[in-house]
């Protein structure tokens, strides 16, 4: 029997992002059958190094998406750190739990979870037909224009074309845990890939004088990683290299402080800070007409009109509930999970107890307003902000 996820109530139906991300917190809460039934489902589904953003019955044609492939491969990862009973393994998990799952079978034709992952991994590094393409200097993943969780579009106006920081994070997690199922690569080691990504991460997105990683080179037309712009917007997707353990020290550090100042609102984190941006962001409506400033594209209130007013600040101000978790998770590993961080983290992420008593009661909506009051807007219940919420306080409480 098929098992999906619904992303959000009262509109949202079930996407692949979505639903990946949500399987994260299913792990912590126990649910282990359910996401092995999800793995199969989307390991089904893959093809050419993609998986559907969108399920609508049979309808899997939309698989325009960089980080839903990323994401199965992590959710597998933390699926093997899980016993039979639900009790959390060893971080790193150990290679006798990876194995076990990667070779569960998810079609009559014999084909693993492994196979799966190679192929994911193989659609990247040869190119995807949908264009995500691995740019073979930088070991970094090139991703068209709304590939990311911040796809909105018609306006354009978060398009992120070129190399997004957490789609690099993702990858190298990906080539790590191929590394350690001992599946042959495609063309050169994992490891070597994935050392080199990170190099490149490294060099390529931090910008020292702002003291926080890049959120995107922007690379039109596929240009190298090299070349490419770094977009200096401060963005939640900062903290991804954070929170999956690939960056630590001082760097960690100075970016979850600057995120800690400019982002976080209580209950939620803003997607963008209210700072100039460079390159400018302008985002225009459908007849021409110049939306915002483009090198101010902070918008801090999610209401009117859907196409010239919500859009626009959709991703670029407005406050989303699933990433408060990712920031209190990031903020425990950049201090190494030092107490007086790990009980910061707890009181932060205990902001989203009012939530849970306006709205819909006893749920997490998907969005607040970037600026004060902070109302809450979108869904009244969001899968992933009540999964990754659910799955960072056990991480944290079995710290305390």
């Amino acid at each position: 029997e098929d098992w999906t996820i619904i992303a959000g109530y009262p509109w949202f139906l079930d996407w692949g992002r979505d639903s990946l991300v949500a399987a994260r917190g299913l792990i912590t809460g126990g649910e282990l059958d359910q996401v092995r039934r999800l793995l199969i489902l989307f390991g089904r589904l893959e093809k050419d190094g993609t998986l559907p953003n969108t399920l609508a019955g049979n309808g899997v044609g939309n698989r325009d998406t960089s980080d839903a492939p990323l994401l199965y491969s992590l959710v597998s990862e933390e699926l093997a750190q899980a016993d039979a009973q639900g009790a959390r393994l060893a971080d790193p998990p150990g290679a006798d739990n990876c194995a076990r799952l990667s070779d569960l079978r998810i079609d009559e034709s014999g084909r693993t979870i492994a196979d799966v992952l190679r192929s994911i991994a193989d659609g990247y590094l040869r190119g995807t037909p949908n264009g995500i393409r691995v740019d073979q200097q930088s070991a970094l993943v090139w991703s068209p224009s709304h590939f990311t969780w911040m796809d909105t579009s018609y306006p354009a106006a978060t398009p992120r074309e070129g190399y997004p920081v957490e789609i690099q994070a993702l990858w190298i997690r990906l080539l790590h845990h191929l590394d350690r199922l001992r599946v042959p690569p495609v063309t050169e080691p994992w490891t070597a890939l994935a050392r080199r990504a990170l190099e490149s991460l490294e060099k390529l997105f931090w910008l020292d004088s702002e003291g926080w990683f890049a959120d995107v080179l922007l690379a039109p037309g596929r240009e190298p990683a090299a070349s490419a712009t770094p977009h200096n917007a401060l963005r939640s997707n900062c903290l991804f290299p954070i929170s999956l353990g690939l960056v630590k020290g001082e760097r960690a550090r100075r970016c979850v402080a600057a995120v800690q100042r400019h982002l976080l609102v209580p209950g939620a984190l803003r997607s963008l800070a209210p700072l100039p941006v460079h390159p400018p962001l302008p985002i225009h409506a459908s007849d021409g007409r110049l939306l915002n400033d483009p090198e101010h594209p902070y918008w801090g209130h999610y209401e009117g009109d859907e196409d010239t007013r919500r859009k626009p600040a959709y991703h670029n101000g407005t406050a989303w509930v699933w990433m408060l978790a990712l920031f209190c998770e990031a903020l425990a590993r950049a201090w190494d999970f030092a107490p007086p961080a790990v009980q910061a983290a707890v009181a932060y992420l205990g902001s989203t107890k009012r939530l849970l008593a306006e709205g819909c009661v006893g749920q997490l909506p998907e969005i607040l307003d970037g600026d004060a009051p902070h109302t809450l807007r979108g869904c009244d219940a969001q899968a992933w902000s009540v999964t990754e919420t659910l799955r960072v306080w056990h991480l944290l409480r079995k710290r305390t």
